[in-house]
């Protein structure tokens, strides 16, 4: 077994990526492997998903100790996603492509992406539409979930389709599941939403490994090199996203999941950089004006909240020089003579 320093690095940067975000561990580790280190695409999923089942649990633990995951929801969505993400990684190695099965892994794959790169954009619209803030989403402090009323059918099966995602390709146990619960739940904060996410995944993972170790083209060298930077990467990304804002970093993640998908699914280099430069450029125009937008409004509702606050704050039944404000006066009510 031979220690890859690149490896490493790379497992250290995507680690960094799922503790602070939640996601893009699939999303980033597998078209890394695949594009990067020319690892054979099955081999690729094999290996990330094992990575991710010692990975997941270190950020999953700091939200456990910071009280931001909903454990119900986990629940509900390990029901739909642990036995989903079994057959997942079963159904891979059943798909009659014979020599074909990498170039249509790689379809799935870039498909996956794709998908998950267009739930990162509704996922950061939803936000800056909630909170009326540009950035999406504001420091998160240390506070229990709220009490919610869990709908455990769609859950269930939000969980049995980002298993069945996970188990086939490794991408999904994230970029899908923390954008569907954002649509479900909304009252979820934003810290929480990647805390129950985190959590859930660390089942849903374990499924999906069980399966490729039995069935798949797992190598030890590959994923004992990748979690050596993956777990303090995420451990320390956990401990980022449970007090700072994330928003503006998924929106970065949105880009690179759309380059990602788009090479492929066989586009060619000037494609995905004009598609990737396109999103940028579009995205930050949106960006711009959102904020114009969302500023004017907050420094409006300030204004309009200052007369309001002003008799409060402001002393005038108790000026300077009031007896209020003189110990002699003050000792004077106090007295016995009073």
């Amino acid at each position: 077994m031979t220690i890859d320093i690149p490896l490493i690095l790379g497992g250290l940067a995507v680690g960094f990526v799922v503790g602070l975000t939640g996601m893009g561990g699939g999303a980033l580790m597998t078209p890394m492997l695949i594009f990067v280190f020319r690892v054979d695409p099955l081999v690729a999923v094999s290996s990330d998903v094992v990575a991710s089942l010692f990975m997941k649990p270190a950020g999953a633990i700091v939200h456990m100790r910071r009280g931001t995951v909903n454990l119900k929801l986990v629940l509900w969505l390990c029901v739909g996603s642990v036995p989903a993400a079994f057959s997942g990684a079963l159904l891979i190695q059943s798909l009659p492509f014979g020599d074909s099965l990498d170039t249509a892994l790689k379809m799935v794959l870039g498909i996956a992406l794709l998908i998950a790169s267009c739930g990162l954009v509704v996922r950061a619209v939803l936000q800056m539409v909630r909170t009326r803030s540009a950035l999406g989403e504001g420091p998160t402090r240390p506070s229990a979930p709220r009490e919610l009323v869990v709908r455990p059918v769609p859950t269930a099966i939000l969980g049995a389709v980002a298993g069945l995602l996970v188990g086939m390709t490794s991408v999904g146990a994230g970029s899908i599941v923390i954008v569907v619960l954002l649509l479900l739940y909304p009252a979820l904060k934003a810290s929480q939403l990647v805390g129950t996410d985190l959590v859930q995944a660390v089942p849903l993972v374990a499924a999906a490994s069980l399966g490729h170790l039995l069935y798949g083209d797992f190598s030890l060298g590959l994923t004992t090199s990748l979690l050596i930077g993956a777990i303090p990467g995420a451990w320390f990304g956990a401990h980022v996203s449970s007090r700072a804002p994330g928003g503006i970093i998924r929106r970065a993640l949105a880009i690179l999941l759309l380059a990602s998908g788009l090479k492929l699914l066989g586009a060619s280099l000037p494609v995905v950089l004009g598609a990737a430069g396109a999103a940028l450029v579009l995205g930050n125009l949106v960006w711009f004006w959102v904020k114009r937008r969302f500023g004017a409004v907050q420094a409006e509702s300030v204004a309009d909240s200052t007369p309001a606050e002003g008799p409060a704050d402001d002393p005038v039944d108790d000026p300077a020089g009031s007896p209020a404000d003189d110990p002699a006066e003050d000792s004077a009510e106090t007295s016995p003579r009073r």
